[in-house]
């Protein structure tokens, strides 16, 4: 006979509380699962590994732009269809599509504000949009913030998280905008004026094979993979494994092909002090 019978006790099976979507997100480098509000208050950065995950153009703006400071420009450029590019979705749906996503209306914004109270051309790419490509906006935008720095002695800061390359759906019309970009750059730096490139991931393809990759000082977030072609096709190409941490920020440093890799909660303090350090001298 049990101890409490069913006449005066009821038996209950206990249900494991359902934990509602959208609480936790799963680091892509050490797989930990990361409170959300913990990992927005870290800035998006692991806790466990440091690896640093993507931040939107709005939050990286945030993150380097004092509040209430940034004036953006150029916001009215729209992307038109010039090889009238089809595929599984054309052009124009493609644009339409990541832009209701987005919010944005292109894949870089820029404009002018204040880093710790110094008055900056400002550029950021989101690699939300269509991966952070350069088409013909993003190459217009890029090319007349680097004019309007120069025209009025400014420091540029561009930070770059495009994986994209450049735009295919554009052709040649987007390749020419590796050539554009660079030779603003070129005359802003022949004002002597400063350029600071920051790299986080990814930054890929056209991107870093222009205007990324030709800063006056080179800054890298931790673990970004930096490169041209991803290593993955390198090694089929070539047929050999590639050095560890190939690509990563830190084999980058270590060859000489950036200049310092900044944590994220450092990189705005970092870029004042080489901002400070430029203009005294």
């Amino acid at each position: 006979m049990p101890l409490f019978g069913k006449d005066k006790y009821t038996l209950v099976k206990l249900r494991k509380k359902e934990i509602p979507d959208g609480l936790w997100t799963k680091c892509p480098d050490c797989e930990s699962p990361i409170y959300n509000k913990t990992l927005k208050d870290n800035f998006n950065v692991c806790a466990k590994c440091n690896f640093h995950m993507t931040l939107t153009s709005k939050e990286r703006t945030a993150l380097l732009i004092d509040e209430g400071t940034f004036e953006e420009s150029d916001a009215n450029l729209s992307s038109t269809d010039p090889l009238d590019f089809k595929g599984p979705k054309t052009y124009k749906e493609k644009i339409k599509s990541d832009q209701d996503i987005t919010g944005l209306s292109d894949a870089v914004i820029t404009g002018t504000g204040n880093l710790n109270g110094k008055r900056i051309a400002f550029a950021v790419t989101d690699s939300r949009f269509i991966m952070g490509s350069m088409g013909s906006v993003v190459g217009e935008r890029i090319t007349r913030i680097t004019e309007y720095a120069t025209k009025n002695k400014l420091p540029l800061v561009i930070v770059s998280g495009s994986g994209g390359g450049a735009r295919m759906y554009e052709g040649v019309f987007s390749l020419m905008q590796m050539a554009k970009t660079c030779a603003a750059l070129s005359r802003h730096h022949d004002e002597n004026l400063l350029y600071i490139s920051v790299l986080t991931n990814p930054t890929m393809a056209g991107i870093m094979a222009s205007f990324a990759g030709v800063g006056d000082v080179i800054i890298a977030e931790p673990k970004a993979l930096i490169g041209f072609t991803g290593p993955r096709v390198i090694e089929q190409t070539i047929r050999q494994k590639l050095p560890e941490g190939f690509q990563k920020s830190e084999f980058l440093l270590a060859h000489g092909l950036i200049d310092m890799i900044v944590p994220r909660k450092e990189l705005k303090g970092t870029i004042e002090k080489i901002i400070d350090y430029f203009q005294s001298s």
